[in-house]
């Protein structure tokens, strides 16, 4: 059996809403990745599916693609469920389209919130399938998002002065 989707879960000592926030907020992406992919973003916090914004990326860090050099990409809400789920794909300057989806599905627990996030390639296009380069991010590397969503939470998720 091929695997196409992969989740990681962590039980972070937080209210479902202060992560929510976070995960709603462009620049919570940034500050919580793992990759080392995500270097800046631009856009308002997103409030429902269809919202989108932008993700200034830099491929050198994954060390696979480095001549890709920095890039945008546009980051379109899929699923949005307040408390509970955030999921979105992926537009970028790559023909066709990739297709994959990433996300995080919060669960109040005893202690916190169980965070799950998840990464899903099952619906890319048969273009990308057949090059078998699938995940382009790892279990561990969103296991060490989830750390990181932990440390940034607890520390009150500063953001940057505007300006």
């Amino acid at each position: 059996m091929t695997t196409t989707r992969i989740e990681t879960s962590r039980l972070i000592p937080a209210p479902p809403a202060a992560i929510f926030a976070l995960l709603c907020d462009p620049q919570g992406h940034v500050a919580i990745d793992a990759t080392g992919m995500l270097q800046d973003a631009t856009g308002d916090p997103v409030r429902q599916a269809g919202d989108s914004f932008a993700v200034h990326m830099d491929r050198e860090s994954l060390g696979d693609l480095p001549e890709m050099g920095r890039y945008d990409v546009t980051v379109t809400i899929r699923d949005l469920e307040p408390d509970a789920l955030i999921s979105w794909t992926i537009l970028g300057r790559v023909r066709p389209q990739i297709g994959h989806v990433y996300g995080y599905r919060l669960a109040e627990a005893d202690g916190g919130t169980l965070v799950t996030s998840f990464y899903d390639w099952s619906d890319i296009h048969p273009d990308w399938r057949a090059l078998d380069m699938f995940p382009v991010v790892s279990e561990d590397a969103l296991r060490a998002t989830l750390g990181i969503l932990d440390r940034t939470v607890r520390r009150g998720y500063p953001r940057p002065a505007a300006g």
